[in-house]
C-alpha cells in the first residue's frame, strides 16, 4: 500500500470517529453556569455559618454575664451605701445606765457562792452608782471620758463579811470601760481586763 493510500485510509477513520461524537453545543455555557451555581451555594453556606457563629457568640456572652454579681444601684447624692455593721460608740453614762451582774473578775473565783443579797452594780445617768457586794450596800460616783476613760469613787459602807464580791476594788482600779452589746468590761492601767458584767435590766 502506498503512502497516499495509507493517508486516505487514516483520514477516513478520523472522520468516521468525529462523526460518532455527540453534539457538544453549549457545553462551555453549561460548565460556566454550573460553576456559578456552585459559587452561589458556597456563598449561601458561608453566610449561614457566619450567622450561626455570631448567634453562638451572643448567647455565650449573655450566659457569661449572668454569672456576675448584680451591681448595687447608685445612692442618691453619690454617697456609698451604709455598712451593715454599725461603728461602736464610746460608752457614756447613758449607755451604761442600768443593772449589771458580774460574769468574771480577775483573781476572784467565788462569784457563784451563796450570799444573802444578789451582787450587782447599778449605774445611773446622773453619774452615781449603787449596788451590793452580796452582804453590804454600796454607793459612789463615776465619770466616763470621750474615749471610755473611767474613774469612780466609793462612799461609806458596812463591812459584813460573806465572801463579798469586790465591786469597789474593780471600780477603783479601772481606768477604762467598754460596752460590747450586753457586756460591760473594765480595764486596768496596763490594758488588762479586770472584770466583765452582764446587763440584768
Amino acid at each position: 500500500m502506498s503512502n497516499t493510500d495509507l493517508e486516505d485510509d487514516l483520514r477516513g477513520t478520523f472522520e468516521r470517529a468525529a462523526a460518532s461524537v455527540p453534539e457538544t453545543t453549549g457545553l462551555t455555557e453549561r460548565a460556566t453556569t454550573g460553576a456559578q451555581r456552585a459559587q452561589r451555594r458556597t456563598w449561601i453556606v458561608s453566610g449561614a455559618a457566619a450567622v450561626a457563629v455570631a448567634a453562638i457568640a451572643i448567647v455565650g456572652f449573655g450566659l457569661a454575664g449572668s454569672n456576675d454579681k448584680p451591681t448595687q444601684p447608685p445612692v442618691a447624692g453619690g454617697q456609698a451605701p451604709a455598712s451593715a455593721t454599725p461603728t461602736p460608740q464610746p460608752p457614756t453614762a447613758q449607755t451604761v445606765s442600768g443593772t449589771w451582774r458580774p460574769l468574771q473578775m480577775a483573781g476572784f473565783k467565788a462569784l457563784k457562792a451563796s450570799r444573802p443579797d444578789d451582787p450587782v452594780l447599778v449605774f445611773r445617768a446622773d453619774g452615781t452608782w449603787t449596788g451590793s457586794d452580796g452582804c453590804n450596800g454600796l454607793q459612789g460616783t463615776f465619770s466616763i471620758g470621750q474615749r471610755g476613760e473611767f474613774t469612780a469613787t466609793s462612799g461609806p459602807q458596812h463591812m459584813i463579811g460573806c465572801n463579798n464580791v469586790p465591786h469597789t476594788g474593780v471600780l477603783e482600779a479601772a481606768k477604762r470601760i467598754a460596752v460590747d452589746g450586753n457586756t460591760l468590761r473594765f480595764f486596768g492601767a496596763d490594758g488588762r481586763q479586770l472584770a466583765s458584767y452582764a446587763r440584768a435590766r
